[in-house]
């Protein structure tokens, strides 16, 4: 299966669709009366997609086992078909699409079974997704503008030419691969007047996003929260929040880190460990979610 562990657990939602149609008028007035021999076939095939919607991981190899925390079966029964849509709701880290096309496709096939000593020409159709709500695609949107990013690596050793920097590297993929455009990497020592000087330049350059990687850690030389601190108009403490939290659950070293996040002006600053899966963890964590504080700033502006 696919590694969805990178991934944070949301809310999911898919609805899906099938269509059963019949030949014979009278297939239809049957259900309706209830009248067809095998029993009341909305309510048999409703309960088949409930089973089915919560064993879709014993029948598609890849599909991942999951929670399912809602689940509707509902008809919009016709003259000569009968529309089957199921939407299904999780909060997990992977989306429920599949699930509902599963178990739509299995109320059609109990419909088909329980019909066909009536009516020889049923035939199902059009088992499709028609919508799917809360993965990572909803989150991207569109910004409505470029941003446009620094990366700035702390580190003593890897300024001096001693070290080799990977952290900022995979800062400034994550960001590209999220469409957000990274003007430059500078790498600096672990110095809080350089820290500042980088800071108050790149907020007064216009600079959209600033990310610092490196100088959280709890050593004499680990200075970027404080000398951000020092700086930061407006501390955005659900960000750090969100950042400890993912990373607590995948090592428990996660809590000694201190990331840090705020605003100088309306450039957004970051200050993520120097680790590299520290750093991708952090990326991970917020984006692009985060990218929706430009739309928010923006929308300030025009209020």
């Amino acid at each position: 299966m696919v590694n969805i562990t990178p991934k944070s657990s949301t809310l999911r939602k898919a609805v899906a669709q099938a269509i059963v149609k019949v030949s014979l008028p009278e297939t239809i007035l049957a259900i309706r009366n209830h009248t067809v021999p095998k029993g009341d076939v909305l309510e048999c095939a409703r309960v088949a997609g409930l089973f089915a919607a919560k064993r879709t991981a014993d029948m598609i190899p890849d599909c991942h086992p999951l929670p399912i925390e809602f689940t509707s079966v509902n008809y919009e029964v016709g003259d000569m078909e009968i529309k089957i849509l199921v939407e299904i709701h999780t909060i997990y880290k992977t989306g429920v699409e599949v699930e509902a096309m599963h178990a739509a496709s299995v109320v059609a096939l109990t419909m088909y079974d329980m019909l066909k000593p009536i009516d020889k020409g049923v035939s199902i159709e059009q088992i499709k997704l028609l919508e799917k709500r809360g993965g990572k695609s909803d989150r991207q949107g569109n910004l409505g503008k470029e941003i446009k990013a620094i990366v700035v690596v702390c580190s003593d050793s890897i300024s001096a030419g001693k070290g080799e920097d990977r952290a900022g590297e995979v800062i400034r993929e994550k960001l590209e691969n999220h469409g957000v455009k990274v003007l430059e990497k500078l790498i600096i020592p672990d110095d809080r007047d350089q820290i500042q000087v980088v800071a108050k330049n790149a907020s007064k350059d216009g600079v959209d996003l600033l990310i610092f990687t490196g100088g959280t850690g709890l050593s004499p030389r680990d200075v970027t929260p404080e000398a951000l601190e020092e700086i930061l108009d407006r501390r955005i403490s659900g960000i750090e929040e969100a950042i400890r939290t993912y990373g607590q659950q995948r090592t428990p070293y996660a809590m000694l880190s201190r990331s840090i996040a705020g605003l100088i002006g309306e450039t957004l600053v970051l200050g993520l460990p120097g680790s590299t899966n520290g750093a991708s963890e952090s990326m991970d964590a917020v984006f692009p979610s985060v990218l929706h504080i430009f739309k928010v700033m923006e929308g300030a502006r025009h209020d």
